[in-house]
């Protein structure tokens, strides 16, 4: 495969919105504000990934569906009445692609004030899919709300963060590898890009899991996902969308500090992988 095509950088502070950016499922019952909304829908419109996929980004307001379609989030979310989607067709890179977009959408709601979460299982895909007309042949992996976040958490939302340790994150010597899977990459030694590699490492994922694996070789960074054998399709496909988050802030990270690179497919040779340790993309 050639090179893959490069991505502009985000109009917004990248490395500030990341550590700003936090998961919320509790939301204060006000619509989007008009001004609010179209400067998002213009961020979805100029949206792109470094994959040259095609991915479909769709918004909608709950007050707007039509009868019978039940925008229900099972109560994981409260108060919000205005989501974001995404679909892609079912193909190589297209999953990763998905998660680059969204989270540079998600990343730009953040700037703008406003609370976002990913959710890829606690919501009627068929409802919602149905409201934002997604196309039958393609994935619906995931959807947010958008919104004002409220001042406290509801009780729901405060046991899920404890139960997924939502604001821990794995240490780098269990991430970030050197030449091979036994050897950790120490910040040093990335150098430059110690940075956006800490950056990586704050990105969300499905049930926090953080399934990327990265390994320096050389000039190059070759990023895997990890999974269990005998996932169903879906989760082998949300475990992909959630590399592509992590490289949504990689990426965009290299951007904001100049650094230069492009993506390509190099999956490195004689390296002995972990089980269930799969190569996305350098």
């Amino acid at each position: 495969m050639e090179d893959i095509e490069m991505c502009k950088k985000l109009p917004i502070p990248i490395i500030e919105t990341i550590k700003k950016r936090c998961s919320v499922r509790t939301y204060q019952d006000k619509v989007l504000e008009p001004n609010v909304k179209e400067l998002l829908q213009d961020y979805m419109d100029s949206l792109e990934n470094p994959f040259g996929m095609p991915v479909k980004k769709y918004i909608i307001d709950r007050k707007l569906a039509s009868e019978g379609e039940k925008l229900g989030t099972y109560g994981v979310i409260k108060g919000a009445s205005t989501f974001m989607g995404i679909s892609i067709p079912d193909i190589e890179l297209a999953h990763v692609a998905a998660g680059y977009e969204f989270e540079n959408l998600i990343l730009e709601a953040t700037a703008l004030g406003l609370g976002t979460v990913w959710l890829a299982a606690t919501f009627n895909r068929d409802g919602f899919a149905s409201a934002m007309r997604i196309p039958q042949n393609e994935l619906f992996p995931a959807i947010s709300p958008v919104g004002y976040p409220a001042a406290k958490r509801s009780m729901t939302e405060s046991l899920m963060r404890t139960a997924m340790r939502s604001s821990s994150r794995k240490e780098w010597s269990k991430l970030f590898y050197l030449d091979n899977f036994q050897t950790p990459l120490h910040k040093d030694e990335a150098g430059d890009y110690a940075e956006p590699l800490e950056m990586l490492r704050l990105a969300p994922s499905d049930k926090n899991t953080q399934p990327w694996r990265v390994l320096k070789s050389g000039n190059g960074y070759h990023f895997y996902v990890t999974y269990k054998s005998g996932i169903s399709k879906g989760e082998e496909i949300i475990k992909r969308v959630d590399v592509g988050i992590a490289l949504s802030h990689f990426h965009q990270t290299t951007l904001e500090l100049g650094l230069k690179g492009y993506f390509k497919q190099a999956e490195p040779e004689k390296i002995e992988l972990p089980q269930n340790t799969y190569y996305i993309t350098t």
